[in-house]
């Protein structure tokens, strides 16, 4: 065989050398990483006393850093927004459902608790619990942690009714009695884990994306999809035993579908999950919540 005066077919062993060097590095780059993403993982999880299961809550955040986050989202919210008058008639009829589910928080917390074999936490009563009526035409609620509320005015046409309201804003306090922000930040850690272990390892940005897709389709939207599930359920029973009709989410749910335009996303691309598979999801709970109303409602005893 002909040599090749421009070196052409043949291989350079230091070349070949360093690139295995690399390659090497690369690995080891990514089983380091791995390994403090698992120690993350396995050290910081806890049982969450509404669902009986272990969560990943970063030890690091605790009650008092949540309302503390919560309510600094919720004065610069306020301060682009445009509250109603507390005084108006239709903020003090979202006051009084605020209250009703506010005060049934620590029977339900307790009967959940129960069913799962735990102890209550109790976390909610450091909660400093505030509700606003916002302009807009959103169709939408919120609660932070600490329990700072706010509806958007374009909800209310759409729940026609106090029952309706009281199921969407009991599942937006279910969010902050299961911590779920808490939850969500520890996440965004582990995420930012994988995108230093991706950097750090010469992985180019394409690969990378690559990467945080197959996480986020695997992971994070599974999780925020399981997230809606509980507060669904947690938000319900609130409702229920706060005297409403729990039996209004189902068709409040197919308005909210309606009002969509059918425009949701895929489930598997979502961190909701659809309409359709919210309804029955509820549907099932149903004969649960009527039984916490029976039990609970002072009214309906």
């Amino acid at each position: 065989m002909r040599n090749d005066p421009f070196g052409r077919g043949r291989q350079d062993p230091r070349g070949a050398q360093r690139r295995g060097l690399f390659g090497n590095v690369r690995w080891w780059v990514l089983l380091a990483f791995a390994g403090y993403a698992a120690f993350y993982w396995f050290s910081n999880r806890v049982v969450d006393p509404y669902t009986g299961e272990k969560v990943l809550i970063d030890g690091s955040i605790g009650i008092e850093e949540e309302k503390a986050l919560g309510l600094q989202a919720y004065q610069e919210i306020l301060s682009q927004e445009r509250p109603l008058d507390p005084n108006s008639q239709v903020a003090r009829q979202v006051r009084e459902i605020a209250r009703r589910l506010i005060d049934k928080v620590g029977v339900v917390e307790a009967a959940i608790a129960a069913e799962h074999g735990q102890q209550p936490n109790g976390a909610w009563k450091t909660f400093d619990w505030d509700v606003n009526v916002i302009q807009s035409d959103q169709a939408n609620a919120f609660c932070l942690p600490g329990g700072k509320m706010a509806v958007y005015t374009g909800l209310l046409p759409v729940a026609q009714n106090a029952d309706a309201v009281a199921v969407v804003m009991g599942h937006e306090i279910a969010h902050a009695l299961l911590r779920h922000g808490a939850q969500r930040m520890s996440q965004q850690k582990l995420t930012q884990i994988g995108q230093m272990a991706g950097a750090m390892s010469g992985m180019d940005p394409q690969q990378q994306q690559m990467v945080m897709a197959a996480m986020g389709y695997g992971y994070l939207l599974p999780y925020a999809r399981s997230h809606e599930t509980q507060a669904d359920e947690v938000g319900l029973m609130l409702a229920a035993a706060a005297c409403f009709n729990p039996q209004e989410a189902v068709p409040l749910w197919q308005r909210m579908g309606e009002a969509s335009g059918g425009q949701a996303p895929p489930e598997f691309s979502s961190t909701h999950p659809n309409p359709g598979t919210r309804i029955q999801n509820l549907t099932a709970l149903m004969p649960k919540a009527m039984a916490y109303r029976q039990k609970f409602c002072e009214s309906a005893q």
